[in-house]
């Protein structure tokens, strides 16, 4: 079993034909979104969480690729400009999923992109506006 947080950029020509539909009924695969930015004739951003037998994973995305759909990881589109960071850690306060922690010791944020689900909670948050989300 495989579970991954993807972003799929549709081209304007197939953001309006089913392709996630097909994930589920021809790949048995679920799908949580996270994350839309889909309007007629334009491209759209798709944020899926993406889970099932990583066999299926597998042709799902092969059959999306295949669509013209191009797929990136999460942490393509998450950024964190370090040389801004003044570790006050009040993305730690807001992020739902705790993807920010802190060192005890060294009071030190650090940032786990595996967690992150891109809401931008941390984006309004941060005083030095470290903190990017690309969609």
């Amino acid at each position: 079993m495989v579970t991954k947080r993807i972003v799929l950029r549709f081209p304007r020509r197939v953001v309006d034909r089913p392709i996630v539909y097909h994930l589920v009924k021809d790949y048995d695969l679920e799908f949580n979104i996270l994350k839309a930015s889909i309007s007629p004739e334009q491209e759209g951003t798709l944020v899926l969480e993406l889970k099932g037998d990583k066999a299926a994973y597998e042709k799902g995305i092969e059959f999306i690729t295949g669509r013209g759909v191009r797929i990136e990881p999460m942490s393509q589109d998450i950024v964190r400009e370090d040389d801004r960071c003044t570790n006050c850690g009040a993305c730690i306060t807001v992020c739902p999923t705790h993807a920010f922690t802190v060192d005890m010791e060294t009071r030190l944020v650090s940032y786990d992109s595996d967690k992150c689900v891109a809401c931008g909670a941390c984006i309004t948050a941060c005083p030095p506006r470290a903190m990017k989300v690309n969609f």
